[in-house]
């Protein structure tokens, strides 16, 4: 497991939001490798590189682009996130994240001491 990774309680609660592969789909990855495949969709996300460039350990980069935007399509990470917060509302753990960054008085695209 790298750096990033699903951990084993982290996959457990994913895998029940995934949706399962038909029988009769034909070709594809099966829904066993859907973790090695979110493995590779996180990887992509936090690095911002390309699609072709997710390492081969994950799968084809093609499957797991086509894994995300079909999911993506599907409303499969509107769920997800859903869930994770409840979860983490349920728990008593809270993110909140805020940032603040000062721009320079000539960013507000406005002239100086011009008021509207």
């Amino acid at each position: 497991m790298s750096r990033g990774d699903l951990t084993e309680a982290e996959w457990r609660v994913l895998k029940g939001l995934l949706p399962i592969k038909p029988e009769n789909r034909g070709r594809g990855r099966l829904p066993e490798q859907n973790r090695s495949i979110i493995n590779g969709i996180l990887w992509r996300l936090r690095c911002g590189a390309p699609w072709r460039d997710a390492p081969p350990k994950y799968g084809s980069w093609n499957t797991i682009y086509r894994r995300f935007r079909r999911w993506n399509e599907a409303g499969v990470w509107e769920t997800v996130a859903v869930t994770l917060a409840e979860i983490m509302a349920d728990s008593g753990h809270y993110s909140i994240d805020s940032t603040t960054i000062r721009a320079h008085v000539s960013a507000a695209g406005g002239a100086k001491g011009q008021m509207e």
